[in-house]
């Protein structure tokens, strides 16, 4: 039985496994970074995570509560958001002046934005630090795993907005 009950959606219809991938990469990233973030604010030393302020020397920061912020803002509450944009498609008419690609939710782009964003991040750190841990590697290929299944045709279908794509 395949009955239709709204544009693009049919109540017979599974999401593809890549989207759920999709969805556990963001909260995965979102949680850690939330985690991160909160602990440099409480602790702007460092030392709570085990962090020597020694690692800022070639930054423009004097302790972690800069860094902390933005750790928790852009990969702890705006993946969140994003997560919440994938999963319940909201209408988000302020997302698509943000975005090229008006035939997707702009929940897609951005996942591919935090994607972007969090390899970026992760080489300006290791750049400030002047040096690269298991941490970063791990990261960057979170980024760049985000951005991939982000661009599997069965995600874009799931995530088109002309009605094509079949959802549950």
């Amino acid at each position: 039985m395949n009955l239709k009950w709204g544009i693009g959606m049919t109540s017979a219809t599974k999401k593809p496994g890549a989207v759920i991938l999709l969805y556990v990469l963001h909260a995965f990233l979102s949680l850690g970074a939330v985690a991160g973030g909160l602990a440099l604010l409480a602790d702007p030393s460092g030392d709570m995570l085990g962090m020597p302020a020694s690692v800022l020397e070639r930054s423009p920061f004097d302790n972690f509560v800069i860094p902390g912020l933005l750790l928790l803002a852009f990969f702890g509450l705006l993946p969140l958001m994003v997560l919440f944009g994938l999963l319940k498609q909201p209408q988000w008419r302020w997302g698509y002046r943000l975005t090229p690609f008006r035939s997707l939710h702009a929940s897609w782009s951005f996942s591919l934005y935090i994607g972007f964003g969090l390899i970026i991040w992760i080489l300006v750190q290791t750049y400030m630090m002047d040096a690269v841990s298991v941490i970063h590697v791990l990261y960057t290929s979170l980024g760049l795993l985000i951005q991939i299944v982000t661009l599997l045709p069965a995600v874009q279908r799931y995530f088109m907005l002309d009605g094509c794509a079949e959802r549950s």
